[in-house]
């Protein structure tokens, strides 16, 4: 294994780790974080409020390195503007965070304990991307 596989699968297996001790991996509880206006459970606010934070020093300490410890540059997205795209594509992504009460991270994970109903939403999941790229310019 290359140090560069190694990485990735200790980050993978803390992602996967971090999602099933927060509960971000039930729908159930997400579903309960999304009903603001019902029986609303804020835990998974300071889950969120967590990660922003340790991403926000992980920005802090990318500023100072030249590169990434097993890359030869850093590969970061190009900021842009807000425009009807994104609006467009964080409702979709809204909505079926809502409805399913997974996102793609959490539901790839829960193939390993909930392997049928996270099977469909991942497969309604790549359908959309599939969906995206076939009726969608790419841009660089």
């Amino acid at each position: 294994m290359t140090p560069r596989s190694i990485i990735a699968a200790i980050a993978g297996i803390m992602f996967g780790a971090g999602l099933a001790v927060s509960g971000m991996m039930d729908p159930a509880k997400v579903r309960g974080f999304l009903d603001i206006f019902g029986n609303w459970d804020p835990t998974l606010a300071f889950v969120m409020g967590g990660a922003t934070l340790v991403m926000g020093i992980a920005w802090l300490i990318q500023g100072r390195f030249d590169r990434p410890l097993a890359d030869s540059r850093f590969h970061l997205p190009k900021t842009i503007g807000i425009d009807r795209r994104l609006v467009a594509g964080s409702a979709l992504f809204g909505i079926g965070w809502g409805l399913a009460g997974l996102c793609p991270g959490p539901g790839l994970a829960s193939l390993a304990i909930r392997p049928l109903p996270a099977a469909i939403f991942v497969a309604a999941m790549i359908a959309g991307m599939a969906v995206f790229r076939l009726t969608t310019e790419q841009r660089d």
